[in-house]
């Protein structure tokens, strides 16, 4: 399995796996829409698979890929903790120092 954040890393990946976040949708109109040839296309999704950031779904002839949902929130919800974090140890700055001037 390849690390979501290996896969991250990627600037056409990214750009495939946005296009990916509201609906799923075939190679075919992934490389048209970003201008990518379908090769590229799929080598990405493979990866993707294999990070399980993607799901894939047949119906008729057609492969349509969306975003796992599971793997991403747990992306996001790393960025949100850490976010968090920051801002909470910014709020505790701030608030020592009004505190040491209303001391001072």
């Amino acid at each position: 399995m390849c690390s979501s954040w290996k896969v991250l890393s990627d600037d056409n990946g990214r750009q495939i796996l946005l296009l990916l976040k509201n609906k799923g949708i075939i190679p075919t109109q992934i490389a048209n829409q970003l201008e990518f040839t379908l090769p590229a296309v799929s080598t990405n999704l493979r990866i993707f698979k294999e990070s399980d950031l993607i799901i894939e779904k047949k119906k008729g002839k057609n492969r349509y890929y969306s975003l796992s949902r599971s793997t991403t929130s747990e992306l996001a919800q790393y960025f949100d903790d850490m976010y968090d974090y920051k801002l909470k140890s910014l709020k505790e700055y701030v608030e020592n120092k009004v505190s040491k001037e209303r001391m001072g």
